[in-house]
């Protein structure tokens, strides 16, 4: 089976659906979206363990194009997530668009045909003028490589394929892991396991969540009087931006955020000797800041240990230390995140003259604007390299993306051309300029490591800067950085 739309959307995350709908405002429809799962959701179908919510304001973490009045939490809840993306395809008609069970094995660029040929997993191909890339980072998880790991005879499972058949009532559990999704379903599962040991490599930085039902009042407010919705979200935005003064300008400036979060660990940590473990030995921000309410407190509980020592080995039964004890449990769960960078530079695509995306990518993942790449026409990335963010909603990133990709677009719909692509100048030009500001943020002075690195130190994770400049950067296309022919 073979289709010929002139866009392929990969992914049904919110950078897929986004694009999705922007591309029908702007008048193209004739393209589908494929999608690796049985429905639609990315990152927030997938992860359902216990406490999952979002960790960036609901109001700011929804489409600026499709405002929620009706958000139940200034920080919504999983599920709640998902059912506005769920709502907000079904209302903009994307299920025609839709091809489920497609998982995109391959792309490889026709240099004759001008098209993209994308084989699915079953065999089916098609054949786009263009791919829109929207897989996302945070879908592929990322495993420990323990000693001993196969002789464990109890159960085992991420948090991203959490299991609910699986009763912890009662249980010995291990959670090994103490990043984002951790702090949040830690305390969750304390409130049934018999013995809870959290295994903590490093120390995270947390701060107070500042987590409140939003009264029916409010909701009202935002739905039925005009532009309130609007100006709360504008309040946020600027809220937000507010934390990226350390990121963006002087490592220094972060200085009030690392006093709130050690106040906060004061204040729910009585014990010294926990809270010294408790207490990050790097500048805060060098890895991604957390917010949290009852994850310390999770550790005044009797039977909740937190364990240092690392992991020796795991036997049959039981995880031993690196200090030699032996703790028995019936059950570990990974919260040891996903893998990003390498995600990215594993794909299978093949773009003009045969070059591989690996080959391109020989000396780091990089992309204009984390957009496009050199040798890779008709193709554009979102939530590519270097287009996270530490501090705001990767929504407002993800719009600037929209818009950066039907510039291009009508780009060559202006010249006459079939296809654009970014010249290597440009690339070189914008990716040195990122680097010098990244190389002096907090990420590389900070005294940490982080999954936000590479395996030379190099971040081809985050921007370097404020949300404003990169839509700044983004929301005019210059015809001098690109080749349209």
């Amino acid at each position: 089976m073979s289709e010929n739309p002139s866009v392929v959307i990969v992914g049904s995350g919110f950078a897929g659906l986004g694009m999705a709908i922007q591309l029908i405002k702007a008048g193209f429809h004739d393209f589908v979206i494929l999608e690796k799962d049985k429905e639609l959701g990315g990152t927030w179908r997938d992860n359902t363990y216990p406490g999952c919510a979002c960790d960036v304001p609901s109001h700011m973490y929804s489409y600026s194009f499709e405002l929620n009045p009706r958000w139940s939490r200034l920080f919504a809840p999983q599920q709640e997530i998902w059912d506005y993306m769920r709502d907000v395809a079904a209302k903009y008609g994307l299920e025609k668009y839709l091809r489920y069970d497609s998982r995109v094995d391959a792309l490889e660029y026709d240099d004759q045909a001008r098209r993209w040929d994308v084989i699915v997993a079953d065999g089916r191909r098609y054949r786009p003028r263009a791919v829109i890339y929207g897989i996302g980072a945070l879908h592929v998880p990322s495993y420990p490589d323990l000693p001993g790991l196969p002789k464990f005879q109890g159960k085992t499972f991420h948090s991203a394929e959490w299991d609910h058949d699986y009763d912890l009532t009662g249980k010995r559990v291990a959670v090994i892991g103490t990043g984002a999704s951790a702090i949040q379903f830690v305390p969750q599962v304390a409130k049934k396991a018999s013995q809870l040991y959290v295994f903590q490599r490093t120390a995270p930085w947390i701060q107070p969540k500042p987590d409140v039902a939003i009264p029916k009042s409010a909701q009202w407010l935002f739905e039925h009087v005009p532009g309130t919705a609007r100006v709360f979200r504008d309040a946020l935005f600027w809220i937000l931006e507010g934390r990226a003064l350390g990121f963006a300008l002087d490592p220094r400036l972060m200085a009030p955020l690392e006093h709130s979060a050690r106040s906060h660990l004061k204040r729910q940590i009585p014990d010294p000797e926990l809270r010294r473990k408790l207490t990050p030995n790097y500048r805060i921000g060098c890895k991604r800041i957390l917010l949290s309410n009852d994850y310390y407190p999770t550790f005044n509980l009797p039977h909740v240990e937190l364990v240092t020592e690392g992991i020796g080995e795991v036997t049959e039964n039981a995880i031993v230390t690196g200090d030699g004890r032996e703790l028995e449990v019936d059950c570990i769960i990974y919260g040891t995140g996903f893998k990003v960078v390498e995600t990215l530079a594993s794909q299978h695509i093949v773009g003009r003259n045969g070059l591989k995306i690996q080959e391109a990518w020989a000396d780091g993942a990089e992309a204009y604007h984390g957009v496009t790449i050199p040798g890779f026409p008709n193709f554009f990335m979102l939530m590519g390299p270097n287009t996270g963010l530490g501090h705001h909603s990767m929504i407002f990133m993800m719009e600037a993306q929209f818009q950066h990709i039907l510039g291009c677009l009508r780009l060559i719909q202006r010249q006459g051309g079939d296809t654009i692509e970014v010249t290597r100048r440009a690339l070189r030009r914008y990716n040195d300029r990122m680097h010098r500001r990244l190389r002096k943020g907090v990420w590389n002075e900070g005294g940490c490591q982080s999954w936000y690195l590479d395996e030379n130190g190099v971040n081809r994770t985050l921007w370097p800067g404020f949300a404003f400049e990169y839509w700044a950067g983004t929301r005019r296309v210059k015809a001098s950085d690109y080749v349209v022919s």
